[in-house]
């Protein structure tokens, strides 16, 4: 887990972002091979746009995100470009999504989360494998 302050050259910073997103009609769709590239993806989009993936939980019909970012990344620019980045290529290469009319709804859940709530938010993460 990232807990240190991550620096520019002129910010300083500690930006914890705790998402929950659905597919469409909370379908099951993120399961087997869409679960595995979805996770692939994800990992891409945060790479290029300099966000830490603290924790995740891809669950058949919802997504728990946890990220760490820099300030220059609003919760809905980051959203944006993770539900479109994962749609589109998802859609492009498992042709079964395609009834959807859209592979994500347009609502979130966003929670900011401090120190010591990022443990907790973690912990509540990795335990929905085994609730659900």
């Amino acid at each position: 887990m990232t807990q240190e302050y991550r620096r520019t050259t002129t910010t300083v910073s500690l930006i914890n972002y705790h998402f929950v997103f659905c597919p469409r009609y909370r379908r099951k769709v993120l399961k087997g091979d869409v679960d595995k590239r979805f996770r692939e993806i994800l990992q891409q989009v945060c790479d290029e746009h300099e966000i830490i993936l603290v924790a995740l939980e891809v669950m058949p019909d919802h997504v728990h995100l946890f990220v760490n970012t820099l300030p220059v990344l609003s919760p809905s620019a980051i959203m944006a470009k993770v539900k479109g980045i994962t749609s589109r290529l998802l859609r492009q290469e498992f042709k079964h999504l395609n009834h959807l009319p859209s592979l994500w709804t347009r609502s979130f859940f966003c929670s900011t989360a401090g120190n010591v709530a990022s443990e907790t938010i973690e912990r509540y993460i990795a335990e929905q494998k085994k609730s659900g």
